[in-house]
């Protein structure tokens, strides 16, 4: 069997586990669900699902892609038969490979969309448009939702193909030479562009103290920070915090689980799990959170900044920051660095995505890595136009829901229980603990045993008694959107049967080693 490829360096592995993490929810949507869910409050359950949550499931999964990586798998399908000898086990494996999939379709013409934005706001495209309504405008105009500014969904489709074209460009030069040189140039250049971003929102003060004495950075972050302990009764919090916590660490998509295949089998993963979970965590909570909800509260008051949240993370990003970059000095300038900050962010993730599909063909097909990485880049070319033209119709929210929430929290229950009761937790201790630089305390056995699948199955049985009719039968959805819905449910149940067939036929073709 062929030497599979190897990280060059520890440095880049981190780098690029920790890209694959940090991405637009760090920036755009924790801030939004801190300020949806009791500021400070939010943030108790928070580090207490990423303790019981978050740095459980990073090494789990690092653990099940490093033993999969011993027998030159570096998708899901294979590392679950590998630790569960059951036919049944591959195609419960093919929900990762299915995640990550769908995910990337969407996610990548939202990423798209900030790349464009930096060139807006260096070009100054924006600039005089100045009230919410007028860059909403702006916004929907160059998604095609409605008329406006653009008069054709051109100026998107050129982004778009130029954010395609970078990460099928990264992929094709594979792990060592594409996806660790991007987080080697990337991910310093992103902690710093936030870094300045941060400081330039914590010396802002009071940007109108004439008309507006009130408003200042100060009551940002005390709008973001100061705890609202009456909310924490809710068990909605808990859950949005725990949902945040899978979101951040793209935990539950067989990402981590692809980059963890091509450690050796010495290499240590409980100091490299925890230094990726703790570069997230910076990434996300001291920058982050220190951006785009304090500089809004700022500039336009606690009630304004409160309807923005609660409008999601699309008009924090990119309806609320264009218009408060018009009213910096050099905000031309901040603005293309807030924008590109986002791209980077994002094509470190989106990379991540595609990289368990290309494994999967390479390992399963004996496809080359060449023709693997143009075969899907030309199905998410295709599988994208879907989400374009249908965006005004929800096509792009039933796959986030479905793909990019719900079923990475299944995939997280499925392959703890896989992990600690079906291999046995000894077997995974002892994985988990194997070339480890740290000694992890032994608490963390009976964590990822009992606590992190009760809690990752309590969350998914409130989902089914509060949200699980109400979210199938689609009975809040505008009726103009509900067939589009269905075809977004129709399009991903055929994705999935056409991976479990790929699955079917692989296992056919060539039968695991698993000596």
């Amino acid at each position: 069997m062929s030497e599979r490829e190897r990280w060059a360096t520890r440095i880049g592995l981190i780098l690029a586990a920790a890209g694959n993490a940090v991405g637009l929810g760090n920036f755009l949507r924790f801030p939004v669900q801190a300020a949806q869910n009791g500021g400070g409050a939010f943030m108790i359950p928070y580090f207490i699902a990423f303790l019981l949550l978050g740095i459980p499931l990073m090494w789990v999964e690092w653990a099940i892609g490093r033993h999969g990586g011993r027998f030159h798998h570096g998708h899901l399908p294979g590392m679950f038969d590998v630790i569960w000898r059951n036919p049944l086990a591959k195609y419960i494996g093919v929900l990762g490979l299915f995640v990550s999939s769908i995910i990337m379709i969407y996610y990548c013409y939202i990423e798209s969309w900030t790349l464009a934005y930096s060139f807006f706001s260096i070009t100054k495209t924006y600039f005089g448009l100045t009230d919410f309504d007028s860059m909403t405008g702006f916004l929907k105009s160059y998604q095609g939702i409605q008329k406006g500014y653009f008069s054709s969904l051109l100026p998107a489709y050129i982004f778009l193909l130029i954010t395609l074209l970078a990460n099928f460009y990264i992929l094709k030069r594979g792990i060592a030479r594409g996806i660790e040189l991007l987080a080697k140039i990337g991910m310093p250049l992103l902690i710093i562009l936030a870094i300045a971003l941060a400081i330039r929102v914590v010396t802002l003060g009071t940007p109108d103290p004439v008309n507006f004495p009130d408003r200042n950075v100060e009551e940002g972050f005390a709008f973001i920070w100061n705890p609202n302990f009456s909310m924490l009764g809710d068990a909605k919090i808990w859950l949005a915090a725990a949902g945040q916590i899978f979101f951040t660490l793209s935990v539950g998509m067989g990402t981590l689980e692809a980059y963890a295949s091509y450690l050796r089998e010495e290499d240590d993963i409980a100091l490299n799990g925890l230094s990726t979970a703790s570069t997230n965590e910076f990434v996300e909570v001291f920058l982050g959170g220190s951006i785009a909800i304090p500089v809004a509260v700022a500039f336009f008051g606690v009630p304004a900044t409160l309807e923005i949240a609660k409008g999601g993370a699309f008009n924090l990003g990119f309806v609320s920051m264009p218009l408060i970059f018009q009213k910096l000095p050099f905000g031309d300038f901040f603005g293309c660095i807030w924008f590109f900050l986002l791209f980077i962010a994002g094509i470190t993730s989106s990379v991540a995505m595609v990289q368990p599909l290309i494994a999967f063909l390479k390992e399963q097909f004996k496809i080359s890595h060449n023709k693997a990485t143009t075969y899907i880049g030309i199905g998410t070319f295709i599988s994208v136009n879907l989400v374009v033209i249908f965006l005004k119709y929800g096509f792009l929210d039933e796959l986030d829901y479905w793909a990019g929430t719900f079923f990475l929290v299944l995939i997280g229950f499925l392959e703890v229980v896989i992990f600690a009761w079906i291999w046995g937790m000894d077997k995974g201790w002892k994985e988990i603990t194997s070339g480890a630089d740290i000694k992890i305390p032994r608490f963390f056995y009976y964590v990822i045993k009992y606590i992190t699948p009760f809690y990752i199955l309590a969350i998914l049985v409130y989902w089914g008694i509060t949200d699980a009719i109400p979210t199938l039968l689609m009975e809040n959805i505008p009726a103009e959107q509900i067939p589009y819905r269905w075809g977004a449910r129709l399009f991903m149940l055929l994705v999935f049967s056409g991976l479990c067939f790929m699955v079917y036929k692989a296992w056919k073709l060539n039968k695991p080693e698993y000596n």
